[in-house]
């Protein structure tokens, strides 16, 4: 997308206010990334659309989307997931300030290795992946059992800045052009899922938004 047209875009987004504001400050302070303010929209939008009872979130980082997303939905209940100590802490941090303990759950540890625990808090009608891009694959492929049939699964970041685009050679470092790679090979694999229907968003970092057939798993 132009530049222009995403600053444009960004303009008519309404501030946030209170403890979001804050929670963009400090990312923006200790680099912790979060969805760009055009992705996260979408993403509130087509949940407000869905209507889903229990979401789960693969990658909490400080909290900003599960609190996004308490704050669109607050019927709704929020499993989140995350791995590094101190975002941890913050997250609980922020969920306190913000009042939602009752609404959000925090599940501690590696995503991969949390299976059993998530399978006790589901099933889903909704999963929100925005954790280590080359792993994406893994994610859903683990965390779509449980996922209700006719359920959707959102997937963040998958034009990477729109290096998805760039020719290899063109691409440094090594470790950089490595991950495209990993994000192109999962863009082609979620298309050409056969129990999901796909569509890409080129909306902030790229939005993939997959829908349940619908068919008995």
């Amino acid at each position: 997308m132009k530049q222009e047209l995403e600053i444009y875009l960004q303009s008519l987004i309404p501030e946030r206010e209170g403890v979001f504001t804050e929670m963009e400050r400090y990312a923006k302070e200790h680099n912790v990334p979060i969805m760009e303010p055009e992705g996260m929209e979408a993403l509130l939008q087509i949940l407000r659309l869905s209507q889903p009872s229990a979401i789960l979130e693969v990658g909490t980082a400080i909290g900003y989307s599960a609190l996004r997303m308490a704050d669109a939905m607050p019927g709704t209940k929020i499993v989140t997931l995350e791995r590094d100590e101190a975002r941890i802490v913050k997250a609980k941090e922020f969920i306190q300030k913000a009042g939602k303990e009752g609404q959000i759950i925090l599940l501690e540890g590696d995503a991969l290795e949390a299976g059993p625990l998530v399978k006790e808090h589901g099933p889903f009608n909704a999963i929100f992946i925005d954790a280590a891009k080359g792993q994406y694959r893994r994610f859903f492929e683990q965390f779509e059992e449980v996922l209700e049939p006719g359920g959707i699964i959102v997937t963040d970041n998958v034009l990477f800045k729109g290096l998805v685009a760039e020719a290899d050679e063109a691409i440094e470092p090594k470790r950089i052009r490595n991950l495209v790679r990993k994000i192109r090979d999962f863009n082609a694999w979620l298309m050409g899922h056969t129990a999901y229907t796909t569509v890409i968003l080129p909306i902030g970092d790229g939005v993939a938004i997959s829908k349940h057939r619908g068919e008995n798993k």
